[in-house]
């Protein structure tokens, strides 16, 4: 016997059951967007390393981009993240897009990461992006979309939480501390890492670093302070506008939140759970004003997330509020083969059924209807349809609807009416 061929590590293979699952929730993430007003879109899945070099971090470039030649020398990447092609696509088009512009996406991923559990090589992202207003309106906005979102998978504050920053703040008080504007960058990725490392691994990182031991007791108090962004105007008004939008509920202020994708430049968030014994990032997002001017574009504010399928998925079915029924057939009617003579009578009934609106399955061959019965129950069929000669030379179709047992004749011209009739009273919601 051959070996099978395994899949790439770190990719996963989707058999009906996941399927449906992933389907499950693009169409809830498809509701959360559409119903704030933004449109769908999608960018290559192919792009070159030059636009993630400046904008989105060495670590990201370097150890989580698969990057290769093409035929003609350039650098190529299995596309990391969405935003630099979003912004790049904007920019593209600036002159005639109607700004404010309201986007939204979910496609495929790739990240050179080690595989465990939660986290994937190859995974599916929805990302989401408000561009040209820069009030603290708009993030509060994005961070009500995730809110719904949550609300619709049946997810509480309870299991889920908004942490939320500013990092022009964060920048102040590191600058307030003695972090010069060069140290910067590295102090907001080790603050990135903190929840990531131990306490005294994290520590001997920052005195590493060049922090003093009073700079670093004074970055303790700043992200430890839990009413620090009263300081922020925008943060003040940000959580003034959550309250109108019904999303307080699921978030919370935390200076330890500050993303580590250089790029952001103000309020920033990151969704966790709350049910783990270690938490998990769920999304992460912020605003943006500089990246469109960085591809080419005329500077326009931003603000915009992302959200992998892999970790939500696995924090959905934890707590039970992932689908039941997976793996079934879209159609709900199964029309039956009585024999080689009438095959073509099954199949020309299936035909007229979905020139009037039916999702219909025709079984490929003849069998015994015992066969054919157990096969619709085991793929979840609501109805089976007999057509044999009987019924044929009555001008009747039988109709067996699976659940109940419950079968009777109906006419074969008014089939479709009446099974159409039959579906919406039996189908459960």
């Amino acid at each position: 016997m051959k070996n099978i061929i395994k899949p790439v590590k770190g990719t996963r293979d989707f058999y009906p059951e996941e399927m449906s699952i992933r389907t499950w929730l693009y169409d809830k993430v498809r509701h959360a967007s559409e119903v704030y007003g933004y449109q769908e879109y999608e960018a290559p899945l192919l792009e070159t390393i030059d636009l993630y070099a400046a904008k989105s971090g060495e670590e990201l470039v370097k150890e989580q981009s698969f990057v290769f030649p093409d035929r003609g020398g350039e650098l190529i990447t299995l596309r990391p993240e969405l935003t630099p092609s979003l912004t790049r696509m904007v920019a593209q088009r600036q002159h005639q897009l109607v700004f404010p512009l309201r986007w939204w996406s979910f496609g495929p991923f790739w990240r050179y990461e080690r595989p465990q559990k939660g986290r994937a090589r190859e995974f599916f992202q929805w990302n989401i992006d408000l561009i040209g207003v820069a009030n603290p309106e708009a993030d509060a906005e994005l961070v009500a979309i995730i809110t719904t979102f949550f609300r619709l998978v049946g997810l509480s504050p309870d299991q889920v939480t908004i942490l939320v920053n500013d990092r022009r703040l964060i920048d102040g008080e590191l600058k307030n501390i003695g972090i010069t504007d060069d140290k910067r960058p590295d102090v907001f990725r080790l603050i990135d890492r903190r929840s990531k490392m131990q306490p005294s691994v994290w520590e001997a990182y920052a005195i590493d670093m060049g922090l003093n031991i009073q700079q670093f007791q004074d970055l303790i108090s700043i992200l430890d302070n839990t009413d620090l962004w009263k300081k922020s105007p925008e943060l003040e008004i940000f959580f003034e506008a959550l309250e109108a939008l019904n999303a307080s509920p699921f978030v919370r202020f935390d200076a330890n939140i500050v993303r580590g994708l250089d790029y952001y430049t103000g309020i920033v968030f990151e969704a966790q759970d709350l049910i783990g014994e270690v938490r998990r990032a769920i999304l992460g997002g912020g605003r943006y004003d500089n990246l469109l001017a960085d591809v080419g574009g005329k500077p326009l504010p931003g603000v915009g997330f992302a959200m992998g399928d892999v970790v939500i998925s696995l924090i959905l079915e934890k707590t039970g509020l992932l689908p039941k029924e997976t793996g079934k057939t879209p159609a709900p009617l199964l029309i039956t083969v009585f024999d080689q003579e009438h095959l073509i009578h099954s199949l020309a009934l299936a035909a007229d059924l979905r020139q009037k609106g039916l999702k219909v399955a025709t079984y490929p061959q003849p069998d015994r209807l015992s066969k054919q019965f157990k096969y619709a129950d085991r793929m979840g069929y609501n109805i089976v349809v007999i057509l044999g000669p009987d019924e044929i030379n009555a001008g009747k179709v039988t109709i067996k609807y699976l659940q109940t047992g419950e079968q009777t004749e109906i006419d074969l011209d008014n089939s479709a009416n009446l099974i159409q009739e039959m579906l919406e009273l039996n189908t459960p919601s």
